[in-house]
């Protein structure tokens, strides 16, 4: 093994995850909390995200933001932070030789900020919305548009920014009553990989962290049942090219069908060679791209596959995606495509043990949900599947009944496109 995984709870309750890998020349510090847009309701959607923004804006030890900035950079470093739906992270690269820093002004920036600001990061967060939307103000974003098809009044649906009226609306008290109730120490994980040493790592982040109060993890509503498709939703919007995601609602991860949904989704989608690129980029030149791939929250999945096209194309594409999913569906895999696949995703997992962010995401991002298994034990988990398995799991994602169409472009090819979705032909049935 390239690096040594050690896993730590403090007296109050928080984890501290230190991933040590002697042989790199770099370090990163990450911090994950389990709040996201899933943890908010219609009237404060987006505090977690704003609260994000205000993090930046200083705090009682490092007031002064450009000189907070600086000192991280100063050591190779660079301040970041991420909201997704159902986590969210702050991290910074950094040299080895100086984890004091990073650890102080992150341990700082969480437990004591400012909130200043608030008016001026609004204006920032309402711009940034503006990429999301057409000039009447309508959601033309095709990831928004999926998840709320996907997940009906259910808080997965909601945008992680928030709305342009949500937001307009979010007061100070919202925002303090958030960062209360999940910057606790039940629902954080503090994270360091690299070339890192876990006694210095344990100390620092007791020293800088001492100030988080307790509390629990955030509960989280569980997803309804997916609608029962084949489902087809557009939104017309003037541009050159048709958008559109196709999902499949699927499991999670630690769930026992995901090591052949991972194997399905190379087989589609895992180089120019893989069935995706090869049969609608390469062979018909219908689309420019075409990509695949797997989303997981920890009770719930996604298969995606997303493109882009001539309006007057998007049919077509569809309908070819639809048969070689179907292709899967009835056919079971050579023996030598399956060991091209699994020999790739060993490789790729051997990849990322150079990558401290990788290694970051995978043990400390995990611990928020559940504890993470082995980079080994998820190469044998794939290993272990077999082509008759992998065609009886792309027959039960992969039904016609689990389907879900999001498409955004002109309502030229619409007609077509709505008739293809309907009879999704080639596609199996659930029934």
């Amino acid at each position: 093994m390239s690096f040594t995984y050690h896993r730590d709870v403090l007296p109050n309750g928080l984890r501290v995850v230190t991933v040590e890998t002697p042989h790199l020349h770099t370090a990163l510090l990450a911090v994950y909390v389990r709040t996201g847009s899933r943890h908010e309701t219609a009237a404060n959607n987006g505090v977690s995200h704003f609260l994000e923004h205000l993090f930046f804006r200083g705090s009682e030890g490092w007031p002064d933001t450009v000189k907070m900035n600086s000192a991280v950079e100063e050591v190779g470093g660079n301040l970041n932070g991420v909201t997704t739906r159902d986590h969210g992270y702050y991290y910074t690269p950094l040299h080895p030789a100086h984890l004091g820093v990073g650890l102080e002004i992150l341990g700082d920036m969480l437990t004591r900020p400012k909130l200043t600001d608030m008016e001026v990061e609004r204006n920032i967060i309402l711009e940034e919305m503006l990429d999301e939307v057409d000039e009447k103000g309508r959601d033309i974003d095709i990831d928004n548009l999926s998840k709320r098809v996907l997940f009906p009044e259910h808080p997965l649906a909601f945008k992680i920014a928030g709305t342009r009226e949500s937001v307009s609306r979010l007061t100070h008290e919202q925002i303090r009553e958030h960062f209360a109730r999940h910057y606790v120490t039940g629902n954080m994980v503090v994270t360091a990989a690299g070339r890192v040493k876990h006694d210095e790592v344990l100390a620092l982040v007791e020293r800088h962290f001492a100030r988080l109060p307790q509390g629990p993890e955030s509960i989280d509503l569980p997803p309804p049942p997916p609608p029962a498709g084949p489902h087809l939703h557009v939104v017309t919007h003037d541009e050159a090219q048709t958008e559109f995601r196709i999902s499949f609602r699927t499991v999670p991860e630690h769930h026992d069908d995901w090591p052949a949904l991972q194997l399905l989704r190379r087989f589609l989608d895992d180089g120019l060679s893989s069935r995706l690129p090869f049969e609608i980029v390469e062979k018909r030149g219908l689309a420019y791209s075409v990509h695949a791939s797997l989303e997981a929250f920890h009770d719930a999945g996604i298969f995606e596959i997303e493109a882009a096209c001539a309006p007057d194309r998007a049919s077509l594409v569809v309908a070819e995606v639809f048969r070689v999913l179907g292709e899967l569906s009835t056919t079971p895999v050579s023996e030598e495509e399956l060991a091209r696949a699994k020999r790739r995703h060993r490789m790729l997992l051997e990849f990322s043990q150079d990558s401290p962010g990788e290694l970051a995401g995978w043990f400390g991002g995990t611990e928020l949900f559940r504890r993470p298994e082995s980079f080994g034990r998820r190469a044998d988990l794939v290993d272990a599947a077999s082509a008759a398995h992998v065609r009886d799991m792309a027959r039960r994602y992969f039904a016609r009944e689990n389907l879900t169409v999001v498409a955004v472009g002109q309502r030229k090819g619409i007609k077509a496109l709505e008739k293809v979705v309907n009879t999704a032909e080639g596609l199996p049935s659930s029934k």
